[in-house]
């Protein structure tokens, strides 16, 4: 395990020996096998190795659906030296060409896995973590791994996730040069009462043009990030910040980034930052938060309290690479429109509070560590049909050890795995079917499923339209956006009218257009946030210091939401009225928060769960006091698990049985039991 901050030389530190070790070696097939998260990172990496592995004699290919299909047809026909790939690449030539990836992979001697912590949570980690005990049975000797990464919290994890049941015998390789010197500001905007526009003649500035405004003054003229969210506020940011260059007669420097971009317009925008000749500020959403090298960037901007701190510490690390060079930091935080009878959420000011805690975390160096995965069913059920794919019919034992044995998927017990069987071979559902012999093999629907393009990546894709201008691709956007001829559309921080429909091809044919309306994408789920964050929140309210790099703005809100906090006397209060609801504060995590809500429907109440706790509706606090201090204790956590509604959220969730998702919920959420007993305590002691 190598761990270094972004830039600091991990790649090299991998490659250079491991070159120099395969280099000679004259054996058929790929010696070293690189894989990464992002078809992006592998062609980066690629122009980094290409000429070193030129003047070594070693070849090198990138092998993803963007790549050249020459060269990997030359490494199929005469496989040997160095493969950059990506887990779903991975999948399809397992799928497809069985026999190709048994000679591609049979000599294997290393494998690399970069920016191992975007794997260690999520489903595309246990996707490859499955993928990787394929590919150690298809090699004559196991491959020697190496992760590589500039954000972990928990190394025991990282390891145990590198060599499953071997964890202590990783070797950890971790820098530990000095970080660069932090400079830091927390900038706080109202939003105005009627929600406002952009610039509206006799109107009201929202935040985001508020904000739009501040980022124009003082990025112009270098190179920096923008990390907006949603695929939405980056498109309304990039429209905003496009305009306001139009206005004062001055080049564009500011370009959106993210995943529905067409590849060509990604990539001109990173090879336009990392040549660094012309000032270049990329708004993106997460699509640049990984090891793309992207040269020198002067600054980091989020818009929005940070909710993870592992996402933050990657972002900044962007920033300050140059020795002497100071890291540059600034958090945007967007406060709702508040009176006296505003809900108290909004007028707690959550968002400069939460970045306050972030910002205390992010020095005290805190990383969340990873948890167990919500998809286990999901990626089980999918893997077990690209096995049979890959090699037929196989019995039941068999599958259980090859896909569960060791790693992520181990939590899965022999009868859970039998329970997604019975699941898959069920009248209606025809994923698989017995043979005589016991023998699993596809069903109809199975076949149908593993043989579609859809089936290679573990997460799901949208039905989409292509835009079109000029026949040059612009990107994607949700089909669930209703357009036709005529229509207007901001995208890819243009504006467009809509040409031509291709209803067949799902293709729009835009053409320039001085106005449009951003599409609607999907809907941005809410990262998860850690006990440790939540617990920091409280500290930040309880606290009296203004840290410095709080903006005017941001104290006044500070200051308001502190002030709100003792006058309900919140240090030591559970529960608060609100109107006709009650807010039951808890300051724990998402995990624990979650399941308390499930613990209020148990008894009766509707309710939802956000950051600071539950809020029940159509419950007074007193009602809800009497009713919470009747119970003496969590009940079991199987039995709350009969009332979780959202149990489908991974891509093949619908095809495994209800009860073994329940299960799988109950065994995640097991060890939060004594937490939610104790918070019952401390109300049944207010009360009292």
């Amino acid at each position: 395990m190598i761990s270094a901050a972004t830039a600091a030389g991990k790649t090299e530190a991998a490659f250079l020996p491991i070159l120099t070790d395969c280099a000679p070696c004259g054996k058929p097939g790929l010696a070293i096998l690189y894989i990464s998260p992002l078809k992006a990172l592998i062609n980066d990496q690629f122009r980094r190795l290409d000429l070193l592995c030129e003047r070594m004699e070693v070849p090198v290919v990138r092998w993803h659906g963007d790549a050249p299909q020459s060269t990997k047809k030359r490494t199929l026909k005469s496989p040997s030296g160095v493969a950059l790939i990506t887990p779903e690449s991975i999948e399809a030539l397992l799928i497809r060409r069985p026999g190709d990836a048994a000679r591609l992979f049979g000599s294997l001697r290393y494998v690399l896995i970069d920016e191992l912590h975007a794997f260690l949570q999520g489903p595309r980690g246990l996707h490859l973590a499955s993928l990787l005990r394929r590919i150690d049975a298809l090699a004559a000797a196991r491959p020697r791994r190496v992760g590589l990464s500039a954000t972990l919290g928990d190394f025991s994890s990282a390891c145990e996730w590198l060599s499953p049941g071997n964890g202590n015998d990783v070797l950890v390789i971790k820098a530990t040069s000095g970080q660069p010197e932090l400079k830091l500001q927390i900038r706080g905007y109202v939003e105005p009462p009627e929600g406002g526009g952009d610039d509206l003649e006799g109107g009201v500035q929202n935040a985001l043009s508020a904000i739009a405004d501040h980022m124009f003054k003082m990025l112009r003229g270098s190179n920096n990030l923008a990390f907006a969210g949603s695929r939405k506020t980056v498109e309304a940011l990039s429209d905003r910040l496009r305009t306001r260059s139009e206005a004062a007669g001055v080049p564009e420097e500011f370009f959106p980034h993210h995943g529905s971009l067409s590849r060509d317009l990604r990539e001109e925008l990173e090879v336009r930052l990392k040549a660094g000749d012309l000032p270049t500020t990329a708004v993106a959403t997460t699509t640049l938060e990984l090891g793309i090298d992207l040269g020198s960037v002067k600054s980091v901007a989020q818009i929005g309290a940070p909710r993870s701190l592992a996402s933050l510490r990657q972002r900044l690390g962007r920033s300050g690479r140059r020795s002497g060079t100071p890291a540059i930091l600034r958090i945007y935080v967007r406060e709702p429109h508040s009176t006296s009878d505003a809900d108290l959420l909004d007028r707690l000011r959550s968002g400069v509070v939460r970045a306050v805690a972030a910002v205390r975390l992010l020095i005290d160096g805190f990383v969340e560590p990873a948890g167990v995965d919500a998809a286990v069913a999901t990626v089980a059920l999918h893997q077990t049909l690209s096995v049979i794919v890959q090699q037929g019919g196989m019995r039941a034992d068999r599958l259980y050890r090859s896909l569960c044995g060791a790693g992520p998927l181990s939590v899965l017990t022999q009868a859970d795995y039998a329970d997604l069987l019975r699941g898959a071979v069920a009248e209606g559902v025809d994923l698989l079917e017995q043979a005589a012999d016991g023998a699993v093999m596809l069903g109809p629907a199975g076949e149908r499923l593993a043989h579609g393009r859809e089936f290679y990546a573990i997460f799901e894709s949208d039905e989409e339209w292509r835009l079109v201008a000029a026949g040059r691709p612009l990107g994607t956007i949700p089909i669930a956006n209703m357009l036709g001829v005529g229509s207007l559309v901001g995208f890819a921080g243009r504006r467009w009218r809509v040409h031509a429909v291709d209803d067949v091809g799902k293709v729009l044919d835009v053409v320039p257009h001085p106005s449009g309306k951003i599409p609607t994408f999907d809907r941005l789920a809410a990262e998860p946030m850690h006990d440790r964050l939540a617990a920091e929140m409280l500290a930040v309210y309880r606290d009296r210091d203004l840290p410095p790099y709080l903006d005017a703005a941001a104290m006044k809100l500070l200051s308001e939401g502190r002030a709100l906090f003792e006058e309900l006397g919140l240090a030591t209060r559970r529960i608060v009225d609100a109107g006709r609801n009650a807010h039951v504060f808890l300051w724990h995590g998402t995990a624990v928060n979650a399941v308390f809500a499930i613990l209020c429907a148990s008894a009766g109440l509707e309710c939802e769960a956000h950051d600071m706790g539950v809020t029940v509706t159509d419950c007074t606090a007193e009602e809800l006091t009497r009713i919470l201090s009747g119970i003496d204790e969590c009940p079991p956590i199987d039995a709350l698990a009969s009332f979780v509604e959202t149990l489908r959220s991974a891509k093949y969730d619908a095809y495994v049985p209800d009860g073994l998702l329940r299960r799988l919920w109950a065994r995640r959420n097991a060890e939060l039991a004594p937490v939610i007993t104790a918070l019952l305590g401390e109300i049944r002691l207010q009360t009292s």
